[in-house]
């Protein structure tokens, strides 16, 4: 997903509930200390250290886009991952890349560092059609705002706990929530949080990690934008028990009713970049701009090389 600028009040604060209970604008987070994590966090390459009394988290078949691993699978595939991190105790990142956060972990050494943290799968057309260049005709696009929506509706039925995190409002993730549990009779959100635009604090991030902690939650919804929020979900994985972390960036606002997404006509040819132009001309121009020309120039670098090589 392409970034959003995301961020709630200076006083939000983490929210929890059971099923009966609505979000609130004046609940207040436990300050107690989070629950002792039983394992060493998890990714999907094993890059880092594990327990020894935990295996390494599932993996999905992947090839390099720029240097990005992108997975190459279905929603189907996505969510029978999702499932099988849950049930199997692992701890992962999953993000939904745009051409955007492949071309930022090409200048970023925290974002490229993230990304490769993280099981990540093509969000943009482009990508998909660059991986099929490369001779996986299996490539397809996993939509950030798509597989969340397919992902809730799944877990209506089986029970998946799950916190929203991000938002530009309290009130927008209100909004979201309502809209989620009004169009899936069943789901289960456990709490939820909009943050400030500024980074957070130690206390505030302890304090975050406590009530994400408490909610039990099973994955951790995070729409503040890329690739903030890849770097949040690199920084916080250690210290959160939920199994999946999963940035979906701008899926927040549209599930929220607060934007419109482009129509899905442009969304297959490509084109839903120009849409999101002409709707955030100021915001977006100068990211295109720098952005689209050098992924292409990079992109066929490659392709000219893999050509060489094959």
């Amino acid at each position: 997903m392409t970034e959003q600028g995301t961020g709630g009040s200076e006083h939000s604060r983490p929210v929890t509930f059971g099923p009966e209970r609505r979000f609130s604008r004046t609940d207040r987070a436990p300050r107690s200390v989070p629950p002792t994590l039983t394992s060493m966090s998890v990714d999907i390459d094993a890059h880092t250290e594990t327990s020894v009394a935990q295996t390494s988290a599932p993996v999905l078949p992947r090839a390099e886009i720029l240097g990005v691993p992108l997975a190459l699978t279905d929603y189907e595939g996505a969510m029978d991952w999702m499932d099988a991190v849950i049930a199997g105790g692992h701890r992962a990142c999953l993000s939904a890349a745009a051409v955007h956060l492949v071309m930022v972990a090409q200048e970023d050494d925290e974002t490229r560092e993230a990304v490769l943290r993280t099981m990540t799968v093509p969000d943009g057309q482009p990508l998909v059609w660059a991986l099929r260049a490369l001779g996986h005709p299996e490539a397809s696009r996993v939509y950030g705002p798509d597989l969340m929506a397919r992902y809730c509706e799944r877990s209506a039925t089986t029970g998946v706990r799950m916190f929203l995190y991000g938002g530009r409002t309290q009130e927008a993730l209100i909004q979201l929530h309502d809209a989620l549990c009004e169009r899936y009779p069943g789901l289960r959100i456990v709490g939820g949080y909009s943050p400030p635009f500024r980074a957070l604090d130690e206390e505030e991030q302890h304090e975050v990690a406590a009530a994400i902690n408490a909610s039990n939650a099973d994955i951790v919804w995070v729409g503040t934008g890329q690739p903030k929020q890849e770097k949040w979900m690199a920084e916080m994985r250690e210290r959160l028990d939920a199994p999946i972390l999963a940035g979906v960036g701008a899926a927040f606002d549209f599930h929220a009713g607060i934007v419109p997404q482009a129509p899905a006509w442009m969304q297959r040819v490509g084109l839903e970049w120009s849409y999101r132009l002409a709707r955030e001309p100021r915001r977006l121009w100068r990211r295109y701009a720098r952005y689209n020309p050098r992924f292409v120039a990079g992109f066929l670098r490659q392709y000219l090389a893999h050509r060489r090589g094959g």
